[in-house]
């Protein structure tokens, strides 16, 4: 179950063209993220990311976070 969720969120980042590398420079210069992909590779394994990290990290790809009651579609 754990890998589902760092392969989602790597799916969205190759999805936008872009690298880890990239990912975590832009989240550093942003929102003062370390700049180590490790880092981040890391919270993604564990699944420890934080919320305002995940909407940062959404930000970053150019996606939000939209809250919305189950069936309404």
């Amino acid at each position: 179950m754990k890998s589902n969720l760092r392969n989602e969120i790597k799916s969205y980042i190759v999805r936008q063209g872009m690298t880890m590398q990239e990912v975590v420079d832009l989240l550093a210069d942003e929102y003062g993220w370390s700049d180590s992909v490790s880092n981040l590779s890391n919270k993604l394994q564990r699944e420890s990311l934080r919320y305002t990290e995940a909407v940062q990290l959404a930000d970053a790809l150019g996606f939000e976070i939209v809250w919305r009651k189950r069936g309404d579609r």
